[in-house]
């Protein structure tokens, strides 16, 4: 088992994903929108809350395929997703199709920056989490971390992403954050 305080460590390191695509996102929409922002938040926290428990969950039956493959999955959509950005970044405003206001995008994106939490849940089963009442409390502490990771990139997105998006196209920073996040996972995962 780990410690309370590593529990809080690992929450935060699986949240810097959700924190940076947030900010990205705060930049491109330019207005901070509680209820966006919450729902954004929200299915943040609750991708990196399931992830890991879906982990847990397949370790005795798919372990070994999921640990083969969920690092190109996170590449392949960060990668598709950041593409994009990018091509949204050299055409007109009205015909963007990365909106981060849509459940779609959200969806997408929860789905994208929690595909490494897949591994942690397998690490739980081998740190000696056996029961899913010793796996509540870490569970409980990575939705919210990414939960409140969240809400403050879009905060810090929205009202400080002026200065950013004056000197280069934040979809074109997004698109590259997004990019280099899956080259991240997937070297990570192919340098183990």
């Amino acid at each position: 088992m780990i410690s309370q305080l590593d529990i809080w460590f690992l929450a935060i390191a699986l949240g810097m994903d959700c924190f940076a695509v947030s900010t990205t996102c705060g930049i491109i929409v330019k207005q901070f929108v509680w209820p966006i922002t919450l729902r954004m938040a929200m299915l943040f926290g609750l991708f990196q809350l399931l992830m890991p428990l879906t982990g847990w969950l397949g370790i005795s039956l798919f372990a070994h395929y999921l640990e083969e493959v969920d690092h190109w999955i996170a590449f392949g959509l960060l990668a598709f997703l950041g593409g994009r950005m990018i091509r949204d970044a050299f055409l007109p405003a009205e015909r963007h199709s990365m909106n981060p206001h849509t459940l779609k995008t959200q969806l997408m994106l929860a789905v994208a920056t929690s595909i490494d939490a897949l591994a942690i849940g397998i690490s739980f089963a081998c740190m000696g989490f056996r029961h899913i009442a010793t796996l509540a409390y870490p569970l409980f502490v990575i939705g919210l971390a990414a939960f409140m990771l969240s809400v403050a990139g879009m905060y810090l997105g929205t009202h400080f992403g002026k200065p950013i998006e004056r000197r280069l196209k934040p979809e074109l920073l997004g698109g590259l954050i997004l990019i280099a996040i899956g080259i991240k996972v997937l070297v990570s995962h192919l340098c183990e």
